[in-house]
């Protein structure tokens, strides 16, 4: 039953880019259209500023497939997904993450269970695989973030001179969209525009750490949201948030320097067995299959497989100082 099921999700896996493609293809123009639409009215609304004309629209379709939209729109899963494909800036629909992940765990387990006739080892590559476009879209997150925070204390230095030449707040975020750089100048853009179009800048200060939820930002936030409601010398306080921000940032740079044979030595560990085991099923596919082939082997490679996971996690631990 399971191999039929594996099957299943490996045609459709081959079909549904072929529906996207056609889906897209139909639907480029109309796209197109509504996008200089809102690019117009947009640029008439700002002074004729450059503004993404898409960034304003909400994904309303979680794919471009009609029944596996249906399908998804069911999970409360969906929204978070769509949220960290914003945060890795990924112009990827849930959709095609959950189907991506289909593909990488069928195919795999297939052809796994084909060669080996293992179900459970079959299951537990399937697993592994199916990971790897989460894993990539998690990386891409961390890179996005790890430019954010690099630029955050010059955004804060620029907010500080434009409070103390008498701009409002509002002026000096839209010097940040004009002078910094993506992400930083995009995620402020869109902050800037949206309380342009009506909210509050609480609530758009608000939006823009829900997107982009680091703590230093979240630190120079709440300084603008208290002084907003108190009162005081926004600029000071500004300064020495940009200060303290850039100093927790050349220190995680020291102990990621400091850090780096920790993490090397259990990136070796972790997958050396794996290529080791690979590399020797490939010189010697009759010795190597005795292990998933008799019931104490499949003993030992679950166990190894534990270990190995047991371990990572362990020297992850280790390695990972917060600061």
């Amino acid at each position: 039953m399971l191999m039929v099921i594996l099957i299943f999700v490996a045609v459709f896996a081959v079909a549904a880019p072929i529906l996207v493609w056609s889906s897209g293809a139909h639907n480029a123009g109309k796209k197109e259209k509504v996008a200089e639409v809102l690019d117009n009215a947009l640029g008439k609304a700002s002074g004729d500023e450059k503004h993404d004309p898409l960034s304003f629209r909400k994904a309303d379709n979680s794919s471009n497939i009609p029944l596996l939209d249906r399908f998804l729109q069911q999970l409360d899963l969906i929204p978070r997904i769509a949220m960290l494909l914003r945060q890795a800036d990924l112009k990827w629909t849930p959709g095609a993450l959950v189907l991506m992940c289909a593909v990488a765990f069928a195919v795999p387990a297939y052809i796994v269970n084909f060669k080996t006739g293992i179900l459970l080892i079959a299951l537990g590559v399937g697993v592994a695989t199916g990971l790897l476009p989460l894993a990539f879209v998690w990386f891409k997150r961390v890179q996005r973030f790890g430019k954010f925070e690099g630029q955050l204390p010059e955004a804060l230095d620029l907010i500080c001179s434009a409070l103390r030449a008498g701009h409002s707040l509002s002026a000096a975020l839209g010097l940040v969209t004009r002078e910094c750089q993506d992400p930083l100048a995009g995620e402020f853009r869109l902050a800037f525009d949206e309380q342009n179009f009506g909210l509050d800048m609480r609530t758009a200060l608000e939006n823009l750490v829900k997107r982009v939820p680091l703590q230093d930002l979240k630190m120079a936030i709440t300084a603008i949201i208290i002084q907003r409601e108190s009162g005081g010398n926004l600029a000071e306080v500004l300064e020495k948030t940009a200060h303290m921000v850039r100093e927790r940032f050349r220190l995680k740079k020291q102990v990621k320097v400091h850090t780096a044979q920790g993490r090397l030595t259990g990136l070796v560990l972790t997958i050396l067995p794996v290529a080791l085991g690979f590399g020797l099923w490939v010189i010697n596919p009759d010795n190597e299959s005795m292990l998933w082939h008799r019931p104490i082997g499949i003993k030992l490679l679950i166990g190894a497989g534990v270990s190995l996971v047991i371990g990572s996690a362990i020297i992850q631990k280790i390695v990972r100082l917060k600061v």
